[in-house]
């Protein structure tokens, strides 16, 4: 479907995340990896819901000076909140620890900003997905950091790996949400692109 109508398009998904290559994939178009370093910081006053609209095109316009006629970049920031509070990447085994102590037994919304970008014209949009997680453990907690050392991820963990399967009681909204790209809405976005 999105094949035929990027034929000529050079898409360049702006993100080193395995996840969102992998999402990205399953609807079968052809696109290439590049990244840039762009810092994550965001105005401290910034409601929590447009943080990740704000970072995913703050990563796709690091790409501005050299985008040419015909490409399209497809930026990505996902976050985790819980009571209003972002929590961001763990920098260490005690942040992540405390971080998953702080989801364990909660419902927490895990928000991910796209940004679709080419010479032409931008596109924001964003999908929140409401997961609850049951009590954990300590014992539980300490095996998930320790195996699957969870730093590079928002809120210290994966849907799709061990605590995920573990913890998740449900969720409301789009699983693919919360391993970082919306599919089904960005599907329909490019589409109409």
């Amino acid at each position: 479907m999105l094949a035929s109508k990027f034929k000529d398009t050079e898409i360049i998904l702006a993100s080193g995340s395995p996840r969102r290559r992998q999402l990205l994939a399953g609807l079968d178009v052809e696109f290439e990896v590049k990244t840039k370093d762009v810092s994550e910081d965001f105005p401290a006053e910034m409601p929590a819901a447009e943080v990740p609209l704000f970072l995913a095109r703050k990563k796709a316009e690091a790409f501005s000076s050299d985008l040419k006629a015909n490409q399209l970049i497809i930026a990505a920031d996902t976050i985790v909140c819980i009571e209003g509070k972002i929590l961001n990447k763990p920098s260490n085994f005690q942040e992540a620890q405390k971080m998953l102590e702080t989801l364990s037994g909660k419902m927490h919304e895990v928000i991910t900003g796209v940004c679709l970008m080419s010479l032409q014209k931008m596109e924001l949009f964003s999908d929140i997905t409401k997961v609850f997680f049951r009590p954990l453990s300590q014992a539980e907690i300490q095996y998930y950091v320790e195996h699957y050392k969870p730093y590079d991820k928002a809120g210290s963990y994966g849907a799709q790996e061990w605590l995920g399967m573990v913890a998740i009681e449900h969720i409301e909204g789009s699983y693919f949400n919360v391993m970082g790209l919306p599919v089904h809405l960005l599907y329909e976005k490019m589409k109409n692109f």
